[in-house]
């Protein structure tokens, strides 16, 4: 049998079970599927147990960020701390997820977040995914970021309303 004949024989799914058997594999070494990882973010804007759940079966998605578009990234760790899921944050937080400024600011750390704008002042104006600001997140984070939200504002810190999505 000709080799032609023998890969038409098999047919489209026989070509292409390996390859989407690799796309969901949990070989740290392949990249992870796209739409895996916007369900992963897009779920840790509301929804603890999923998320968790998600990550008990893919451990590699913990630090994944999903391209919104436009230089629009975002992990599950900045999707929950732009919309306050505090309890979310800390159950990333848990298991390894990559803190940072934003973050600080959602649960108040002027010792983390004073430090860091006086050593580098235009983090001031750093944007979090889909825009938000180092003041949204203190604003999301109540009134335990309340001195943070204070320090920010005394340094000309505004809310902007316009997302980048």
């Amino acid at each position: 049998m000709k080799r032609n004949h023998f890969i038409k024989g098999l047919g489209v799914s026989a070509l292409t079970t390996p390859y989407l058997l690799n796309r969901i594999s949990a070989d740290p070494k392949l990249p992870l599927d796209k739409q895996l990882v916007q369900d992963f973010v897009g779920l840790s804007h509301r929804d603890k147990d999923k998320v968790l759940a998600m990550l008990e079966e893919h451990p590699t998605l913990l630090n994944s960020a999903h391209d919104w578009g436009s230089g629009d990234f975002e992990t599950a760790l900045g999707a929950a701390s732009h919309v306050g899921y505090k309890e979310l944050v800390l159950a990333l937080i848990e298991k390894g997820a990559q803190t940072d400024i934003f973050t600080a600011c959602l649960f108040g750390r002027m010792d983390i977040v004073k430090p860091l704008i006086e050593l580098f002042p235009k983090t001031l104006y750093a944007k979090g995914p889909h825009g938000f600001t180092l003041l949204h997140h203190a604003v999301q984070g109540g009134n335990e970021a309340l001195e943070v939200k204070s320090y920010l504002e005394s340094l000309g810190a505004v809310e902007l309303k316009i997302p980048l999505y």
